[in-house]
């Protein structure tokens, strides 16, 4: 895939979630790199500090930094306040944050974690700052999924897989929610300049899930790590989306190695997009900020 050249995101602001290590930090270099301005999201200080000072070096320009536990929603809420006060305008938002958890885990909110972090989170968040996204000239969400959406099927009997819980289902049901809440966010901005797309970033050799792994996981990914890709092939897409000119009026779009490509049948399903975006809303007491 040929990637944009140059310094064509001059002037504008970027903000890039979970941007301290793997395909954030690297989809924060490339952004930055092109001239934007760049702000990114950590849950810790001392590494949100230093990637930003990594990127720094590199690019020569400005990055802003806020750090967040992103799966509480109290601390989601300071930090979308934080950046509205900080940034005077957001070109791209990247909601690049994610988790996998092999075995159930509870949020302050008394929320199940893959469920609050990998969705809710980048839903509340976009909606938080979907007013400044609007007061730009053209704006684009741009939200990381995965190819595990497919297997996915959103359980609205056991969202929080209270009753039944696998690390693999919590995991390709968020992803599964990404990409109808990306559809269902582009209907709702159709007529606006603020477009909304996924994507699937490849098979990416980092760090993620390690901090409670399953046993395929500890079994197969040290033996398939060497075939993975490296954490800038798979930040590739996220920066196409950002960054590409020909993509200023594409939304509502599943991306793969930078191409458009079909989502699953589930993800097509419109009552179901629409049923669990009024969901999120109540459980992140949306209503409570319009």
């Amino acid at each position: 895939m040929e990637q944009s050249q140059g310094r064509q995101m001059q002037g504008r602001t970027v903000l890039v979630t979970g941007a301290t290590g793997g395909i954030g930090l690297a989809t924060a270099q490339k952004l930055a790199a092109m001239g934007a301005r760049l702000a990114v999201t950590g849950r810790r200080p001392d590494r949100a500090e230093a990637a930003a000072e990594e990127i720094r070096k590199e690019s020569g320009g400005r990055v802003d930094v806020f750090t967040c536990d992103l799966s509480s929603q109290a601390d989601l809420r300071r930090l979308a306040g934080e950046i509205l006060a900080v940034l005077p305008r957001i070109d791209v938002l990247v909601n690049n944050v994610g988790g996998y958890w092999n075995t159930r885990h509870v949020t302050a909110d008394g929320l199940e974690q893959t469920f609050a972090l990998n969705h809710l989170a980048p839903f509340l968040l976009t909606n938080l700052l979907l007013a400044r996204l609007r007061e730009s000239s053209s704006a684009r969400v741009v939200t990381v999924s995965s190819n595990a959406h497919a297997s996915g099927r959103i359980d609205f009997d056991d969202l929080q897989g209270a009753n039944s819980y696998s690390g693999a289902r919590a995991y390709s049901q968020s992803k599964l929610a990404n990409v109808l809440f990306t559809y269902e966010l582009a209907r709702k901005l159709e007529g606006s300049r603020v477009t909304a797309n996924v994507l699937h970033p490849g098979i990416v050799s980092t760090s993620f899930g390690t901090e409670d792994p399953g046993a395929a996981q500890r079994v197969f990914v040290p033996l398939l790590r060497p075939l993975m890709q490296r954490a800038e092939a798979g930040a590739a897409t996220s920066v196409r989306l950002a960054s590409a000119s020909e993509l200023e009026a594409v939304s509502g779009t599943y991306f793969s190695r930078g191409k458009v490509r079909r989502s699953s049948r589930r993800s097509y399903d419109q009552r179901a997009a629409a049923h669990l975006w009024a969901i999120s809303a109540a459980l992140t007491r949306l209503s409570d900020n319009r």
